[in-house]
This record gives structure tokens, C-alpha cells and sequence, in this order.
């Protein structure tokens, strides 16, 4: 049972930090402040934090020369900044020099949700998941936010660690780290259709089964911790007790989760029915809050739950 209700940044900070003390090789940068784990990192280890300011771009390239000159090294900012913005920098300082550099975004999809376009990260997964040699991880819980930063400096690596800015509740048991190792873990077990997500979303499958499960449909929910690479062997043996599969996602359609389940399913020869989910080619400029958005985007509880039970219930003649 958790007794704080510690948000993913403070927790995935608070890891690093511990380890810092620790290895005085580690050393964070920021283009952001305003956290209280980045305050007291930079309290208790100034000579091991560096704040970059609003110039996400040269971040990457001074966290480049950082890591070629032997530090263990993480960047982070808000998600579409320390993406999208540097996707440059990132390619060519990070990327094609295969540089075991660890790329911390926050705020995954709607997670600021009266800030606008701006600020949403519902394409970063599209960019990223394009560059060559990165692993991209997804955590759902506190337990899977603290074996990824775990796995940042034990076995460093080029890494997009997209985190929630929002609590997010307990999904595994203490002890239990078989996403680490897989990828990916069935939640909850069902047989007719299972629903794939991670992060903030998992959450919103598990509302889905609950309702769809009332009308009769055994679903089952899979938490995808990494979203590239996927493991095929993995895929296959979670997806074996299923007919169909949906895929469920805070984030657009192109190039997403969706689109890395579906090119995995391919890749492998694994012939399942999919349905992916998410947001569709639309930007949404209003405020309401992230429910809001979700249901504008039809990603919303009611909406999936709807969208799942056609799903089942549709039969194909191909005999």
C-alpha cells in the first residue's frame, strides 16, 4: 500500500538522486524548475545538477559532450519540448552516435491539459519511437517509474522515458518487475478481447473491462512498459488466449502505440483483429480538462467502452 500519493516526476527524480549520491559519474540536467525533487537534487548535489534554461536544443548537445566524456547522463523537460523541439539535436548528437543517454519527457499526453496544443505530447511517441537504436519505456505505476530509472543507470542506454504529470495508482504488487524483463505484462486476464495500453491510459482500460465485462465480454488488459523495442516472443505468448486485440492510447493514431503493435504483429507473422484507438487528426484548443479532451477526442471512458463492445461483437464471413 503506498501512504504518499507521490507524482511519476518526483519519484522517477528522487531514484536518480539516490543513485547520485551514490555514483558522482550521474549528473542531471534540466530546462525546467519549479519541482521539489529538482529543487532538493539541486540542493543536495549542485555540483552534479545543471539547469540548461529554456534552451532545450543546446541541452541535448551539451548532454552529448557529457556522455562522450564518460557521465551518466539525463536530460529532462516537458515532453513535447525535449522532443519534438530537439528531434535535431536528438538525431544527429544522440541518436547516430549511439550514446547511452537517457531522455526524460513530462507530461504524456493531455497530462497538461489546459495548456494547449503546446504543450500536449500526443505525437512524441511517432517522432521517437522513428530514431534509430532508442528504447522507448512507458511506466503505469510508481513501482514501474522506479525499475525504469533503475534500468537508466544500471544498464544505460539511449532511452525516452515518457512520464505522467498526474498520480497514477498501484498496478503491480511489490516485488513483481516482469515488465522490465518482457516489456509487456497482462493485468488482468480475459480470453475474447484484450485491451493494450500503458501509462495514465492502463488506468482508463481497466474502467473500460469493468464496463465491458458487465455486458459479457471476457476482456482482459495488457500494460505495454516498452513501447520500442517489442519483444515478438513476448507478444505472441500474451496474445495467444485472444481473438482480438485493442489498442488504447492518449496520443494520435499515426505512429503510436497502435502502429507499434500493429508493425510488431506483422513483423512477427502473428495474425490477429486489431482496433487501435486514440486520437485521431485533430488538435483540440479548448479547456475543460484532460476528461474533457478525452471525451472531444472519443478516448473518454463511455466512448472505448462503446467502441470495444461493436468491436466484439462484430463478426467477419471470411470462411
Amino acid at each position: 500500500m503506498e501512504t504518499v500519493r507521490e507524482l511519476p516526476r518526483d519519484v522517477f527524480i528522487n531514484e536518480i538522486r539516490e543513485a547520485a549520491i551514490k555514483n558522482k559519474n550521474i549528473y542531471f540536467i534540466s530546462a525546467d524548475l519549479g519541482a521539489k525533487a529538482l529543487d532538493r537534487f539541486r540542493a543536495e548535489l549542485e555540483n552534479q545538477f545543471i539547469h540548461a534554461g529554456i534552451s532545450e536544443q543546446n541541452m541535448i548537445d551539451l548532454a552529448a559532450g557529457m556522455t562522450l566524456s564518460g557521465k551518466i547522463v539525463y536530460v529532462y523537460a516537458m515532453a513535447p519540448f525535449v522532443t519534438l523541439r530537439c528531434f535535431e539535436q536528438i538525431k544527429v548528437a544522440i541518436a547516430s552516435m549511439r550514446l547511452p543517454l537517457t531522455i526524460v519527457g513530462i507530461g504524456a499526453g493531455y497530462s497538461y491539459d489546459d495548456a494547449g496544443p503546446t504543450h500536449y505530447a500526443t505525437e512524441d511517441v511517432s517522432c521517437m519511437r522513428a530514431l534509430g537504436g532508442i528504447e522507448i519505456l512507458s511506466p503505469s505505476d510508481t513501482s514501474t517509474v522506479i525499475e525504469a530509472a533503475r534500468l537508466t543507470y544500471t544498464k544505460p542506454h539511449f532511452r525516452y522515458v515518457r512520464l505522467d504529470r498526474t498520480y497514477l495508482p498501484s498496478l503491480y504488487n511489490e516485488g513483481d518487475t516482469r515488465f522490465v524483463e518482457d516489456g509487456m505484462v497482462e493485468v488482468d486476464k480475459g480470453k475474447d478481447i484484450c485491451i493494450m495500453s500503458s501509462g495514465y491510459m492502463i488506468h482508463r482500460a481497466k474502467e473500460v473491462r469493468k464496463m465491458v465485462v458487465d455486458s459479457g465480454i471476457d476482456v482482459g488488459v495488457i500494460d505495454v512498459f516498452r513501447f520500442k523495442p517489442i519483444d515478438g516472443r513476448v507478444l505472441m505468448s500474451v496474445l495467444q488466449p485472444y481473438r482480438k486485440v485493442v489498442t488504447l492510447e492518449e496520443h494520435f493514431l499515426s505512429g503510436g502505440l497502435g502502429s507499434a503493435v500493429v508493425e510488431a504483429l506483422v513483423d512477427h507473422g502473428i495474425v490477429k483483429e486489431v482496433k487501435r484507438i486514440g486520437i485521431r487528426d485533430q488538435y483540440y484548443c479548448e479547456n475543460g480538462g484532460r476528461a474533457y479532451l478525452q471525451k472531444l477526442s472519443k478516448i473518454d471512458v463511455q466512448a472505448v467502452s462503446e467502441q470495444v463492445k461493436h468491436f466484439a461483437e462484430k463478426h467477419h464471413s471470411a470462411r
